[in-house]
Order: C-alpha cells, then structure tokens, then sequence
C-alpha cells in the first residue's frame, strides 16, 4: 500500500475496510445502543461470464445513515443495488437488507425499501396517477395524500399520460413511486439523474426530511458534490471494489491541503516537496500550478521561498479532490 488516511481508516491489502468486512446484524454505536445495519455485505461477487461486476464487496449501512455510494459509470454501483434487491443474483458472497437475506427473503426485502432505477419506463397509456396508485397497491398501502402531497413538491401533473413526460418528469413520477409508501430504506441509483436544479434542490429536502424522520437513506451517484453536501457516510467504488467507506466528515480529513500556485515560472520539483508521497494529482495550466500536499509544512514553505511566483493559496481540499487520489492507479496495489 502507497498510501495512508493518517490513523482514520483501517484497509486490508485489497481496498477493503477491515472493521467492517465480518459483522453481524447489529452493532453498538455507543454505550448501551445497538444500531441495526440496514445493509450488510461479505465477499459478495457478481460477474458477467468474463465480464466484471463486483468483486468480494465488503459494505455496511448502518439505520438511519444518510450514505452515499461513489464511482463512475461501469464501476458496480448498479449491479451492486440489483444485487442487494435481490434483482439478479451474485455468484458467491453474502448479504442481508434489513435483515433479511438477499437470496431467500427477496420479498420481505421488498415490501420495505423504496427502489429508484436509474433508468424509468412507464406501461403504456396509464396516466401517472394511475402509475401511482398501481405502485401504492404492489406496496398495499393507501397513500394518496401523501401522493398528492409529493406531486406537489415536485411539480408533477398527475393528470398528464406517463408516456407523454419529459426525462425529469418520468424520474419525478418514479421518486413519488419510491417515496410514497414510507419505506424504512431508501435505495437510489443515480436519482438527480435528469432532474432540473430547483427539484433537485427541492428532492433533496424531502430526503433529508425522511432521514431526519429515522429512515436510511442509499444512494449512488458519480456527482461528488452531492455526498459532500448532504451525506454522512460514503463509499467509493472502483473497478466493482470497495476502496474505502467512512464517515464524510473522517474523509475530508485527511491531512491533505490543496496548494495552488500563480505565476509559476519553473516546473513544479515533486522531489524538493517530498516525492510521491507528499505531492499527489499535480497539474499545470499555463502558468498555474496545483496539487495536493501531505508533507511538512516548513518544507512547502520553504521551498515556495525560492520560488518565482505571483500568488499562492492553500486551502481544504474538496472530496472530489481527495477521493481523486484513489482513483489514480499508481497509488493503489489492487
């Protein structure tokens, strides 16, 4: 391993959290509580005959945890999330939701959690309220006003064919499907997804909302702005692994600070700051130098002293930033 999170993070050699990788159902959070972890994963793999899905995934959700699950296209958060729903089955490995195993009590997994897909299609000719009565009575709840209520919010026109909607209007009907019946869990595959800023602004409420309520929220995305502004929790997924899942707020704390340099007039000596392991996702545009810094500070400034420069700034990374790092194969040994 060429890298570290200071004391924060604990990593076996493959990118998998090591306290997290063999509990039970249930963990104490603090003296004398016990938190139900909501999802619970072991070595789960799926793969496509030669093609990679995910590879021994190691991930818990604790109840009532507002969770973000990172990665780009292609990385496994869908097939990780059908998985988990039992929608396609994994060829080894373990996993509960709520509970409940995801090979024998699919239906029980279900009737609980709220399912949002990443892509939405709607039969032909229902308009979208009786979509959402269809989907209240898969669940057997009578949910009407809250229906209503949710249109409302999310500016949707129940009277309108589901055919007929625009991209973010179809999202929107599908997020009142999933949010209707007041499901314990939230499971979203990238829901912002389509949606015009103002009702991502406003869906974000409501989730905080539900959360705030006691309801676990999960949800993928590949827009790290939104797990930095509204997660607890997060994971980051690479090439259908796990490599690393804390806290938000542990993760922004890093050590790291982000260095940008005006003016430079010289290339940017990596082996002056400390090397690799100091400077980390340096780039240069015209005559602008940034990166990521872990070492000492007299060295950086010691070494900016010699420097021909117009301006200098450090700052706080942004997760985006930090998480980059991870994503950059040279510091990794998969």
């Amino acid at each position: 391993m060429r890298f570290r999170l200071e004391s924060k993070l604990s990593w076996t050699s493959r990118g998998r959290p090591l306290a997290e990788t063999d509990c039970l159902c249930r963990t104490k959070k603090k003296e004398g509580e016990i938190v139900m972890k909501v999802i619970r994963t072991k070595e789960l793999t799926k793969s496509y005959g030669k093609s990679r899905g995910i590879t021994g995934l190691a991930l818990t959700v604790e109840q009532g945890d507002f969770f973000g699950f990172i990665g780009p296209n292609g990385a496994g958060k869908s097939t990780t999330i059908r998985t988990l729903l039992g929608l396609i089955k994994p060829n080894s490995g373990e996993a509960s939701v709520l509970g409940h195993d995801i090979l024998t009590e699919q239906k029980s997994i279900l009737s609980k959690v709220g399912y949002l897909p990443s892509e939405i299609s709607y039969y032909k000719g229902m308009r979208v309220k009786d979509v959402l009565r269809y989907s209240a009575e898969l669940h057997r709840v009578k949910c009407g006003d809250e229906a209503k209520n949710l249109c409302e919010r999310l500016h949707l026109d129940a009277d309108k064919k589901a055919e007929n909607l625009s991209l973010g209007n179809r999202k929107n009907g599908a997020i009142i499907c999933e949010l209707q019946h007041d499901p314990e869990l939230l499971i979203m595959d990238e829901p912002t997804s389509g949606l015009d800023p103002l009702i991502q602004r406003e869906f974000f409420t409501i989730l905080k909302e539900r959360n705030d309520r006691g309801k676990t929220i999960f949800f993928s995305s590949h827009i790290l702005s939104e797990v930095q502004s509204y997660c607890r929790s997060a994971a980051f997924i690479k090439d259908g692994r796990i490599i690393v899942s804390d806290k938000v707020e542990r993760l922004e704390e890093t050590g790291a600070k982000k260095v940008t340099i005006r003016g430079m007039q010289s290339q940017l000596d990596t082996e002056a700051l400390g090397g690799e392991e100091a400077v980390r996702n340096a780039m240069t545009e015209e005559n602008t130098v940034s990166f990521l810094y872990r070492g000492e500070v007299k060295r950086l400034l010691s070494y900016l002293s010699k420097c021909e420069l117009f301006d200098v700034s450090i700052e706080e990374p942004s997760l985006e930033e930090i998480f980059m790092q991870y994503y950059d194969s040279s510091t990794l040994d998969m």
